[in-house]
Protein backbone atom coordinates (compact mmCIF):
# COMPACT_ATOMS: atom_id res chain seq x y z
CA UNK A 1 0.00 0.00 0.00
CA UNK A 2 3.06 2.23 0.41
CA UNK A 3 3.97 1.95 -3.04
CA UNK A 4 0.94 4.04 -3.70
CA UNK A 5 2.05 6.89 -1.11
CA UNK A 6 5.20 7.75 -2.68
CA UNK A 7 3.18 9.22 -5.89
CA UNK A 8 0.51 10.50 -4.52
CA UNK A 9 3.02 12.33 -1.94
CA UNK A 10 5.08 13.49 -4.75
CA UNK A 11 2.17 14.60 -6.95
CA UNK A 12 -0.19 16.09 -4.70
CA UNK A 13 2.98 18.15 -2.35
CA UNK A 14 5.19 19.42 -5.80
CA UNK A 15 4.53 22.36 -7.85
CA UNK A 16 3.84 21.07 -11.20
CA UNK A 17 6.12 22.79 -12.59
CA UNK A 18 9.04 20.54 -10.58
CA UNK A 19 6.92 17.12 -11.47
CA UNK A 20 8.59 16.44 -14.69
CA UNK A 21 9.31 12.88 -13.52
CA UNK A 22 6.21 12.42 -14.85
CA UNK A 23 4.68 14.90 -16.76
CA UNK A 24 6.89 15.66 -19.15
CA UNK A 25 10.62 16.56 -20.02
CA UNK A 26 12.93 19.57 -18.83
CA UNK A 27 14.72 21.89 -21.20
CA UNK A 28 17.77 20.66 -22.38
CA UNK A 29 20.06 20.49 -18.70
CA UNK A 30 23.55 22.45 -19.55
CA UNK A 31 26.25 23.04 -16.80
CA UNK A 32 26.22 26.63 -15.05
CA UNK A 33 28.53 26.24 -12.20
CA UNK A 34 31.77 24.14 -12.12
CA UNK A 35 31.87 21.11 -9.37
CA UNK A 36 34.04 23.79 -7.14
CA UNK A 37 31.90 26.19 -7.07
CA UNK A 38 28.37 24.28 -6.97
CA UNK A 39 28.31 24.67 -3.12
CA UNK A 40 27.73 28.53 -3.62
CA UNK A 41 24.40 27.79 -5.27
CA UNK A 42 21.49 28.14 -2.66
CA UNK A 43 19.36 25.66 -3.99
CA UNK A 44 16.53 25.82 -0.89
CA UNK A 45 16.49 29.88 -1.28
CA UNK A 46 15.69 29.23 -5.09
CA UNK A 47 12.91 27.10 -4.50
CA UNK A 48 8.86 28.44 -4.78
CA UNK A 49 7.41 29.08 -1.48
CA UNK A 50 4.92 26.99 0.08
CA UNK A 51 4.13 24.83 2.61
CA UNK A 52 7.65 22.65 3.51
CA UNK A 53 7.57 19.77 5.67
CA UNK A 54 9.84 19.29 8.71
CA UNK A 55 12.04 16.37 9.91
CA UNK A 56 9.24 14.28 11.69
CA UNK A 57 6.81 15.22 9.08
CA UNK A 58 9.07 14.33 6.22
CA UNK A 59 9.70 10.72 8.64
CA UNK A 60 5.75 10.33 8.42
CA UNK A 61 5.85 10.84 4.30
CA UNK A 62 8.50 8.55 4.33
CA UNK A 63 7.10 5.77 6.01
CA UNK A 64 4.21 5.55 4.36
CA UNK A 65 5.76 5.87 0.57
CA UNK A 66 8.14 3.06 1.73
CA UNK A 67 5.89 0.24 2.89
CA UNK A 68 4.44 -1.30 0.20
CA UNK A 69 1.59 -3.88 -0.83
CA UNK A 70 4.72 -6.62 -0.56
CA UNK A 71 4.03 -6.16 3.32
CA UNK A 72 1.21 -8.82 3.58
CA UNK A 73 2.72 -10.98 1.95
CA UNK A 74 6.05 -10.77 3.54
CA UNK A 75 5.53 -14.09 5.77
CA UNK A 76 5.22 -15.79 3.02
CA UNK A 77 8.50 -15.28 1.41
CA UNK A 78 9.84 -15.77 5.27
CA UNK A 79 8.66 -19.09 4.84
CA UNK A 80 10.18 -19.71 1.59
CA UNK A 81 13.61 -18.42 2.87
CA UNK A 82 13.64 -19.79 5.99
CA UNK A 83 12.77 -17.74 9.01
CA UNK A 84 16.63 -16.59 10.89
CA UNK A 85 17.97 -16.05 7.20
CA UNK A 86 14.96 -13.77 6.34
CA UNK A 87 15.45 -11.91 9.57
CA UNK A 88 19.14 -10.98 8.88
CA UNK A 89 18.87 -10.03 4.78
CA UNK A 90 15.91 -8.40 5.89
CA UNK A 91 18.27 -5.54 8.39
CA UNK A 92 20.34 -5.37 5.73
CA UNK A 93 18.05 -4.87 2.66
CA UNK A 94 16.72 -2.16 4.42
CA UNK A 95 20.18 -0.54 5.23
CA UNK A 96 21.29 -0.88 1.66
CA UNK A 97 17.79 0.19 0.13
CA UNK A 98 18.26 3.49 2.73
CA UNK A 99 21.89 4.13 1.65
CA UNK A 100 20.65 3.57 -2.01
CA UNK A 101 18.07 6.70 -1.33
CA UNK A 102 20.67 8.68 0.19
CA UNK A 103 22.66 8.10 -2.92
CA UNK A 104 19.98 9.70 -5.22
CA UNK A 105 19.01 12.30 -2.96
CA UNK A 106 22.82 13.46 -1.88
CA UNK A 107 23.23 13.17 -6.09
CA UNK A 108 20.96 15.89 -6.63
CA UNK A 109 21.98 18.05 -4.17
CA UNK A 110 25.29 18.53 -6.35
CA UNK A 111 23.44 18.45 -9.46
CA UNK A 112 21.10 21.31 -8.06
CA UNK A 113 24.22 23.89 -7.92
CA UNK A 114 25.98 22.38 -11.28
CA UNK A 115 22.73 23.37 -13.21
CA UNK A 116 21.72 26.11 -10.81
CA UNK A 117 18.20 24.25 -10.70
CA UNK A 118 16.32 24.34 -7.28
CA UNK A 119 13.85 20.94 -7.43
CA UNK A 120 14.20 17.79 -9.59
CA UNK A 121 12.40 14.57 -9.90
CA UNK A 122 13.95 10.98 -10.03
CA UNK A 123 13.84 10.79 -13.54
CA UNK A 124 15.11 14.60 -13.82
CA UNK A 125 18.30 13.06 -11.65
CA UNK A 126 18.47 10.44 -13.90
CA UNK A 127 18.69 12.20 -17.24
CA UNK A 128 20.62 15.47 -15.78
CA UNK A 129 23.31 12.72 -14.48
CA UNK A 130 24.05 11.15 -17.79
CA UNK A 131 23.60 14.47 -19.37
CA UNK A 132 26.19 16.47 -17.72
CA UNK A 133 28.89 13.43 -16.99
CA UNK A 134 32.45 12.70 -18.05
CA UNK A 135 31.67 10.59 -20.57
CA UNK A 136 31.19 12.46 -23.71
CA UNK A 137 30.19 9.32 -25.54
CA UNK A 138 27.43 8.44 -23.55
CA UNK A 139 25.79 12.09 -22.65
CA UNK A 140 23.47 11.28 -26.08
CA UNK A 141 21.89 8.95 -24.26
CA UNK A 142 20.20 10.57 -20.96
CA UNK A 143 17.16 10.27 -22.10
CA UNK A 144 17.40 6.37 -22.64
CA UNK A 145 17.78 5.89 -18.71
CA UNK A 146 14.94 8.72 -18.19
CA UNK A 147 12.27 6.90 -20.41
CA UNK A 148 14.17 3.71 -18.52
CA UNK A 149 12.91 4.79 -14.95
CA UNK A 150 9.55 5.95 -16.55
CA UNK A 151 9.28 2.35 -17.91
CA UNK A 152 10.55 0.95 -14.68
CA UNK A 153 7.85 3.10 -12.72
CA UNK A 154 4.71 1.75 -14.74
CA UNK A 155 5.76 -1.63 -14.63
CA UNK A 156 6.36 -1.45 -10.84
CA UNK A 157 3.07 0.22 -10.18
CA UNK A 158 0.48 -1.20 -13.12
CA UNK A 159 1.83 -4.56 -11.70
CA UNK A 160 1.44 -3.69 -8.18
CA UNK A 161 -2.48 -3.07 -9.52
CA UNK A 162 -2.65 -7.13 -10.50
CA UNK A 163 -1.43 -7.73 -7.23
CA UNK A 164 -3.98 -5.70 -5.25
CA UNK A 165 -6.80 -6.97 -7.43
CA UNK A 166 -5.48 -10.68 -6.04
CA UNK A 167 -5.23 -9.67 -2.45
CA UNK A 168 -8.61 -7.80 -2.48
CA UNK A 169 -10.41 -11.06 -4.51
CA UNK A 170 -8.75 -13.86 -2.22
CA UNK A 171 -10.06 -12.20 0.92
CA UNK A 172 -13.37 -11.62 -0.22
CA UNK A 173 -13.49 -15.41 -1.07
CA UNK A 174 -12.50 -16.61 1.67
CA UNK A 175 -15.07 -14.34 4.12
CA UNK A 176 -18.00 -15.89 1.51
CA UNK A 177 -17.12 -19.30 2.09
CA UNK A 178 -15.98 -18.70 5.44
CA UNK A 179 -13.06 -21.20 5.45
CA UNK A 180 -9.31 -21.36 6.82
CA UNK A 181 -7.90 -22.12 3.35
CA UNK A 182 -8.21 -20.03 -0.24
CA UNK A 183 -7.90 -22.18 -3.22
CA UNK A 184 -7.86 -21.25 -7.07
CA UNK A 185 -10.73 -24.21 -7.02
CA UNK A 186 -14.72 -23.39 -5.51
CA UNK A 187 -18.03 -22.03 -6.59
CA UNK A 188 -17.06 -19.52 -8.18
CA UNK A 189 -13.22 -20.15 -8.39
CA UNK A 190 -11.17 -17.24 -7.38
CA UNK A 191 -10.58 -16.12 -10.94
CA UNK A 192 -14.00 -15.88 -11.19
CA UNK A 193 -13.49 -12.98 -8.36
CA UNK A 194 -11.46 -11.30 -10.11
CA UNK A 195 -13.39 -10.77 -13.34
CA UNK A 196 -16.24 -9.66 -11.11
CA UNK A 197 -13.88 -6.71 -9.99
CA UNK A 198 -13.71 -5.62 -12.93
CA UNK A 199 -16.38 -3.18 -13.55
CA UNK A 200 -15.61 -2.06 -10.07
CA UNK A 201 -12.10 -1.32 -10.99
CA UNK A 202 -13.24 0.44 -13.85
CA UNK A 203 -15.25 2.67 -11.86
CA UNK A 204 -12.89 4.29 -9.26
CA UNK A 205 -10.24 4.32 -12.38
CA UNK A 206 -12.57 6.77 -13.52
CA UNK A 207 -11.80 9.17 -10.96
CA UNK A 208 -8.98 12.04 -12.58
CA UNK A 209 -8.60 13.88 -9.39
CA UNK A 210 -6.03 12.85 -6.57
CA UNK A 211 -7.38 15.16 -3.77
CA UNK A 212 -10.31 12.09 -3.50
CA UNK A 213 -8.44 9.88 -3.23
CA UNK A 214 -5.13 10.76 -1.11
CA UNK A 215 -6.69 11.05 1.99
CA UNK A 216 -7.05 7.30 1.69
CA UNK A 217 -3.64 6.74 2.21
CA UNK A 218 -3.93 7.82 5.57
CA UNK A 219 -6.05 5.32 6.59
CA UNK A 220 -3.81 2.80 4.51
CA UNK A 221 -0.66 3.97 7.04
CA UNK A 222 -3.15 3.20 10.31
CA UNK A 223 -4.24 -0.05 9.17
CA UNK A 224 -0.20 -1.33 8.45
CA UNK A 225 0.35 -0.62 12.27
CA UNK A 226 -2.80 -2.31 13.19
CA UNK A 227 -1.63 -5.25 10.90
CA UNK A 228 1.59 -5.02 12.44
CA UNK A 229 0.26 -5.49 16.28
CA UNK A 230 -2.32 -7.86 15.28
CA UNK A 231 0.31 -10.06 13.45
CA UNK A 232 2.23 -10.16 16.76
CA UNK A 233 -0.53 -11.07 18.79
CA UNK A 234 -2.35 -13.77 16.45
CA UNK A 235 1.84 -15.24 15.99
CA UNK A 236 2.33 -15.52 19.43
CA UNK A 237 -1.04 -17.29 19.89
CA UNK A 238 -0.51 -19.46 17.32
CA UNK A 239 2.81 -20.47 17.22
CA UNK A 240 3.28 -24.49 18.14
CA UNK A 241 7.14 -24.38 18.08
CA UNK A 242 10.03 -22.41 19.65
CA UNK A 243 11.59 -19.64 17.29
CA UNK A 244 14.96 -21.43 17.16
CA UNK A 245 13.78 -24.50 16.21
CA UNK A 246 12.10 -22.72 12.68
CA UNK A 247 14.00 -23.64 9.70
CA UNK A 248 17.13 -21.21 8.93
CA UNK A 249 17.47 -21.80 5.30
CA UNK A 250 15.73 -23.96 3.05
CA UNK A 251 16.60 -23.37 -0.80
CA UNK A 252 17.95 -20.75 -3.14
CA UNK A 253 14.44 -20.86 -4.92
CA UNK A 254 13.10 -19.16 -1.96
CA UNK A 255 16.19 -16.84 -1.37
CA UNK A 256 14.98 -15.15 -4.46
CA UNK A 257 11.62 -15.40 -3.61
CA UNK A 258 12.13 -13.50 -0.17
CA UNK A 259 14.39 -10.72 -2.23
CA UNK A 260 11.87 -9.76 -4.50
CA UNK A 261 9.19 -9.70 -1.89
CA UNK A 262 11.28 -7.48 0.63
CA UNK A 263 12.67 -5.54 -2.05
CA UNK A 264 9.15 -4.46 -2.86
CA UNK A 265 8.00 -4.30 0.50
CA UNK A 266 10.53 -1.55 1.36
CA UNK A 267 11.64 0.25 -1.39
CA UNK A 268 10.79 4.04 -1.84
CA UNK A 269 13.15 5.11 -4.33
CA UNK A 270 10.43 6.79 -6.35
CA UNK A 271 9.65 8.79 -3.35
CA UNK A 272 12.57 10.12 -2.57
CA UNK A 273 12.86 13.11 -4.52
CA UNK A 274 9.51 14.39 -3.66
CA UNK A 275 10.00 14.42 -0.03
CA UNK A 276 13.28 16.22 -0.65
CA UNK A 277 12.01 18.64 -2.43
CA UNK A 278 9.37 19.70 0.24
CA UNK A 279 11.56 19.85 3.00
CA UNK A 280 12.70 22.95 4.93
CA UNK A 281 16.01 21.58 5.75
CA UNK A 282 16.68 19.30 2.28
CA UNK A 283 20.44 19.00 3.90
CA UNK A 284 18.61 16.77 6.57
CA UNK A 285 17.80 13.73 3.98
CA UNK A 286 20.21 11.81 5.69
CA UNK A 287 18.82 12.27 8.83
CA UNK A 288 14.68 11.49 7.86
CA UNK A 289 15.99 8.29 5.62
CA UNK A 290 17.98 6.81 9.00
CA UNK A 291 15.04 7.32 10.68
CA UNK A 292 12.23 6.99 8.58
CA UNK A 293 13.74 3.38 7.45
CA UNK A 294 14.54 1.66 11.25
CA UNK A 295 10.37 1.84 11.30
CA UNK A 296 9.91 0.93 7.85
CA UNK A 297 12.27 -2.20 8.21
CA UNK A 298 10.46 -2.80 11.91
CA UNK A 299 7.30 -3.24 10.43
CA UNK A 300 8.80 -5.15 7.77
CA UNK A 301 10.81 -7.62 10.65
CA UNK A 302 7.75 -7.57 12.67
CA UNK A 303 5.08 -8.63 10.26
CA UNK A 304 7.62 -11.09 8.59
CA UNK A 305 8.57 -12.92 11.17
CA UNK A 306 5.94 -13.16 13.90
CA UNK A 307 3.07 -14.20 10.39
CA UNK A 308 5.70 -17.07 9.68
CA UNK A 309 6.58 -18.08 13.33
CA UNK A 310 2.67 -17.99 14.23
CA UNK A 311 1.16 -19.68 11.06
CA UNK A 312 4.02 -22.05 10.10
CA UNK A 313 4.24 -23.92 6.68
CA UNK A 314 0.54 -23.62 6.54
CA UNK A 315 0.69 -19.18 6.66
CA UNK A 316 -1.43 -17.87 3.54
CA UNK A 317 -1.40 -14.72 1.85
CA UNK A 318 -2.34 -11.66 2.66
CA UNK A 319 -1.16 -12.28 6.30
CA UNK A 320 -5.04 -11.66 7.17
CA UNK A 321 -6.16 -14.97 5.93
CA UNK A 322 -4.16 -16.57 8.87
CA UNK A 323 -6.64 -14.85 10.79
CA UNK A 324 -8.95 -16.20 12.83
CA UNK A 325 -12.60 -15.70 11.76
CA UNK A 326 -13.27 -13.38 15.01
CA UNK A 327 -15.24 -9.93 14.75
CA UNK A 328 -12.07 -8.01 15.19
CA UNK A 329 -10.23 -10.19 12.41
CA UNK A 330 -13.26 -10.03 10.28
CA UNK A 331 -13.42 -6.11 10.48
CA UNK A 332 -9.59 -6.17 9.78
CA UNK A 333 -9.92 -8.39 6.72
CA UNK A 334 -12.89 -6.50 5.13
CA UNK A 335 -11.43 -2.81 6.01
CA UNK A 336 -7.88 -4.80 4.25
CA UNK A 337 -10.60 -5.09 1.14
CA UNK A 338 -11.81 -2.08 1.17
CA UNK A 339 -8.47 -0.21 1.50
CA UNK A 340 -6.62 -1.71 -1.09
CA UNK A 341 -9.42 -1.80 -3.61
CA UNK A 342 -8.95 2.07 -3.27
CA UNK A 343 -5.44 2.34 -3.18
CA UNK A 344 -5.65 0.10 -6.72
CA UNK A 345 -7.23 3.79 -7.83
CA UNK A 346 -4.30 5.67 -6.36
CA UNK A 347 -1.92 3.36 -7.53
CA UNK A 348 -3.09 3.46 -10.86
CA UNK A 349 -3.10 7.03 -11.25
CA UNK A 350 0.53 7.72 -11.59
CA UNK A 351 1.98 5.07 -14.15
CA UNK A 352 -1.12 6.35 -16.31
CA UNK A 353 -0.64 9.60 -15.80
CA UNK A 354 2.42 8.65 -16.87
CA UNK A 355 1.66 7.01 -19.84
CA UNK A 356 -1.53 9.57 -20.88
CA UNK A 357 1.04 12.47 -21.60
CA UNK A 358 2.30 10.48 -24.49
CA UNK A 359 -0.78 9.45 -25.96
CA UNK A 360 -2.78 12.26 -25.75
CA UNK A 361 -0.41 13.84 -28.51
CA UNK A 362 -1.87 11.44 -30.91
CA UNK A 363 -5.49 13.22 -30.02
CA UNK A 364 -6.65 17.05 -30.47
CA UNK A 365 -7.39 18.81 -26.70
CA UNK A 366 -11.30 18.74 -27.76
CA UNK A 367 -11.43 14.36 -27.82
CA UNK A 368 -9.24 14.03 -23.97
CA UNK A 369 -11.57 13.92 -22.18
CA UNK A 370 -13.34 10.87 -24.06
CA UNK A 371 -10.22 9.28 -25.10
CA UNK A 372 -8.87 9.16 -22.01
CA UNK A 373 -11.60 6.91 -19.77
CA UNK A 374 -11.46 4.93 -22.93
CA UNK A 375 -7.46 4.25 -22.05
CA UNK A 376 -7.92 4.45 -18.55
CA UNK A 377 -10.67 1.95 -18.89
CA UNK A 378 -8.08 -0.40 -21.73
CA UNK A 379 -5.99 -0.53 -19.34
CA UNK A 380 -7.71 -1.98 -16.39
CA UNK A 381 -8.93 -4.51 -18.45
CA UNK A 382 -5.15 -5.74 -19.09
CA UNK A 383 -4.38 -5.44 -15.68
CA UNK A 384 -7.56 -7.68 -15.01
CA UNK A 385 -6.65 -10.35 -17.29
CA UNK A 386 -3.25 -10.68 -16.07
CA UNK A 387 -4.38 -10.85 -12.94
CA UNK A 388 -6.62 -13.47 -13.72
CA UNK A 389 -3.83 -15.75 -15.56
CA UNK A 390 -1.23 -15.52 -12.57
CA UNK A 391 -3.32 -15.55 -9.19
CA UNK A 392 -0.33 -15.91 -6.83
CA UNK A 393 0.42 -13.21 -4.63
CA UNK A 394 3.92 -13.63 -3.25
CA UNK A 395 5.46 -14.82 -6.60
CA UNK A 396 4.01 -12.18 -8.40
CA UNK A 397 5.37 -9.66 -5.75
CA UNK A 398 8.86 -11.66 -5.89
CA UNK A 399 8.55 -11.06 -9.91
CA UNK A 400 8.19 -7.40 -9.29
CA UNK A 401 10.77 -7.27 -7.00
CA UNK A 402 13.29 -8.39 -8.34
CA UNK A 403 12.76 -7.31 -12.16
CA UNK A 404 11.69 -3.66 -11.69
CA UNK A 405 13.35 -2.76 -8.04
CA UNK A 406 16.36 -4.59 -8.64
CA UNK A 407 16.88 -0.83 -11.64
CA UNK A 408 14.95 1.21 -9.81
CA UNK A 409 15.92 0.73 -6.43
CA UNK A 410 19.94 0.22 -7.09
CA UNK A 411 21.25 -0.14 -10.34
CA UNK A 412 20.13 3.00 -11.32
CA UNK A 413 21.20 4.99 -8.41
CA UNK A 414 24.52 3.26 -8.34
CA UNK A 415 25.16 4.44 -12.33
CA UNK A 416 23.68 8.68 -11.17
CA UNK A 417 26.21 8.84 -8.19
CA UNK A 418 29.13 7.53 -9.77
CA UNK A 419 28.68 10.03 -13.37
CA UNK A 420 28.00 12.55 -10.49
CA UNK A 421 30.85 12.08 -8.67
CA UNK A 422 33.83 10.64 -10.57
CA UNK A 423 35.54 14.07 -11.12
CA UNK A 424 34.44 15.52 -7.96
CA UNK A 425 34.97 14.42 -5.27
CA UNK A 426 36.55 11.55 -7.11
CA UNK A 427 37.03 7.80 -7.00
CA UNK A 428 38.65 8.03 -3.33
CA UNK A 429 41.22 6.15 -1.78
CA UNK A 430 42.21 3.23 -3.52
CA UNK A 431 39.36 3.47 -5.79
CA UNK A 432 36.50 2.69 -3.02
CA UNK A 433 33.80 4.50 -4.43
CA UNK A 434 33.92 2.85 -7.71
CA UNK A 435 34.41 -0.57 -5.74
CA UNK A 436 31.00 0.54 -4.19
CA UNK A 437 29.07 1.23 -7.39
CA UNK A 438 30.36 -1.83 -8.58
CA UNK A 439 29.13 -3.92 -5.70
CA UNK A 440 25.83 -2.34 -5.79
CA UNK A 441 25.45 -2.61 -9.43
CA UNK A 442 26.53 -6.37 -9.10
CA UNK A 443 23.76 -7.15 -6.35
CA UNK A 444 20.95 -5.16 -8.55
CA UNK A 445 22.02 -7.72 -11.64
CA UNK A 446 22.19 -10.54 -9.63
CA UNK A 447 19.03 -9.85 -8.02
CA UNK A 448 17.36 -9.01 -11.72
CA UNK A 449 18.47 -11.72 -13.52
CA UNK A 450 18.49 -14.43 -10.95
CA UNK A 451 15.43 -13.07 -8.96
CA UNK A 452 13.56 -12.77 -11.83
CA UNK A 453 14.04 -16.12 -13.68
CA UNK A 454 12.75 -18.09 -10.81
CA UNK A 455 10.22 -15.74 -9.30
CA UNK A 456 8.89 -16.11 -13.32
CA UNK A 457 9.36 -19.89 -13.29
CA UNK A 458 7.76 -20.35 -10.26
CA UNK A 459 4.41 -18.24 -11.11
CA UNK A 460 4.06 -20.16 -14.45
CA UNK A 461 4.40 -23.24 -12.39
CA UNK A 462 1.77 -22.74 -10.39
CA UNK A 463 -0.67 -20.91 -13.08
CA UNK A 464 -0.02 -23.93 -15.33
Amino acid sequence: MGQISNRVFADTTEDSSTSSGHRGHRRTFEIKSPAASAGSYDFVSARPPGKKTNILESVGHLVKSCLGGGVVAIHESYKACGLWTSMGLTIFIGFLISYCMYMIAKSAQRLYGRLHIATMSYPDVAEAAIAICPFPKIRKYSKCLRYAVDFTICVDLFGSCCVYQVVICRTIKQLVEGTDTVTLEGNPPLRMYILMLLVPCILICMITTLKYLAPFSILADIFLLILAIATIYYGCTFSKVSMFEMPAFKNMPGLFEFLGVCVFSMEGVGATMAIENNMKEPQKIGRVLALGMSVVVGIVFVIGTFGYWGFGEDSKSPVTLNFPFTAFSIALKVFMAVIIYVTFALNFWVPFDLVWYYIKKRYPPTKYWFWERVYRGSFVIVITLIAFIFPNVSSFIGLLGSFCLSNMGFIYPACIELCVEWDSPGLGFMKWRLIKWILICIFGVFLGIFGTYTNAKELIRQTF
